[in-house]
């Protein structure tokens, strides 16, 4: 079903089965596969590939050349229903390939919000991205990374499968991380090391002063004081009640496998 609003480029590829809502914007020499939904106000440049059980939400602005919803790229993969899911108002510019997920991962590759993706990214099957982050030029998250609220990647970045950038943390240019970043830490190298505090987080400049030592006291227990996770784990919990912003680190915590940057 193809709004009457809609417009489409002529040289464009639509099969049938194809959702496209209204004034949603298609341009020249795309091709758009059976199974893909495209929500409304949502404009597409040229030579742009969407394919497979794909779903955009509203607003969203897509770049040339990019590829959306590819098979993943997990030798694994046997050709068994999989998808991505793409919600509203994120900004992913030129030459982005963005994979759909596979069974043994949850079976959907997930982007929020109001995310910024500049050209040349690249994010794998099964990834979790949540709202409002940033991923600058020519950075990749391979496959089951989870990329927290209001985190920010610079260019040339890679994160190894299956880690997690927390909430409000920051990657420095062409940093390299193979274990996971806590929320609000500023990481930076290969190997990523952590740096400090993302003091520029939208979350950390908005909350109280109260807020805000309780996360350098968490840092400083973790980096200068090198206290067993575990123990920061408990005055997490102690904290979490009085302190809401501390969800984050709870999240994070509770499913983080691959130990922390150090």
């Amino acid at each position: 079903m193809i709004s009457s609003s809609a417009s489409i480029a002529a040289s464009s590829i639509i099969e049938p089965g194809v959702v496209i809502g209204p004034q949603v914007v298609i341009g020249p020499f795309c091709f758009i596969s059976a199974g893909v939904h495209i929500g409304e106000g949502t404009h597409i440049a040229s030579h742009v590939v969407i394919n497979g059980n794909t779903r955009i939400g509203r607003n969203n602005m897509i770049g040339m050349e990019s590829s959306i919803g590819e098979v993943s790229q997990d030798l694994k993969y046997a050709g068994e229903t999989a998808g991505l899911a793409i919600g509203d108002d994120n900004r992913i510019d030129r030459h982005a390939t963005i994979h759909r997920g596979t069974a043994q991962g949850g079976g959907f590759t997930r982007i929020g919000n109001r995310n910024i993706f500049d050209g040349g990214v690249h994010i794998g099957h099964d990834c979790q991205v949540g709202n409002d982050t940033f991923i600058g030029e020519n950075s990749g998250l391979a496959g089951h990374v989870t990329l927290g609220d209001e985190a920010r990647i610079d260019a040339m970045c890679a994160v190894h499968q299956f880690c997690i950038v927390g909430a409000g943390a920051r990657l420095l240019q062409s940093t390299c991380v193979v274990q996971d970043v806590p929320p609000y830490v500023l990481a930076a190298g290969n190997r990523a090391v952590p740096q400090g505090i993302h003091e520029q987080a939208a979350a950390y400049l908005g909350c109280d002063v109260m807020q805000q030592k309780v996360i350098r006291h968490l840092y400083d227990l973790l980096y200068h004081q090198q206290a067993a996770v575990d123990g920061v784990k408990q005055e997490i919990e102690r904290l979490s009640q009085e302190y809401p912003l501390l969800r984050h680190f709870n999240e994070f915590f509770t499913r983080s496998a691959r130990g922390i940057i150090r």
